[in-house]
């Protein structure tokens, strides 16, 4: 046996350590039967949704508020659609 060897060894069981305590952190849900990767989508109600308009609007234009909203609004409809495809 070389020194080599040993070290070898050792790399392949970290690697192998490593890769079992990540794989622990990629968590997903079965439904029927299907793996289930999508986030949820969380409904609010109309008034709830009417007061947040009320209140965007008075934000002042360009604000970074609205921006991040923005996203979040295209976040929720990829959301959507990865949820539909599942269906």
């Amino acid at each position: 046996m070389t020194p080599s060897d040993g070290c070898s060894r050792r790399r392949r069981a970290v690697l192998v350590l490593a890769t079992i305590w990540l794989s622990g952190c990629a968590t997903v849900r079965s439904e029927d039967g299907r793996l289930a990767t999508c986030p949820p989508v969380v409904e609010y109600g109309r008034k709830f949704q009417a007061r947040a308009a009320e209140e965007m609007a008075l934000l002042p234009q360009g604000s970074a508020v609205s921006e991040m909203v923005s996203d979040y609004a295209v976040m929720r409809e990829q959301a959507r659609v990865c949820v539909g495809r599942l269906r």
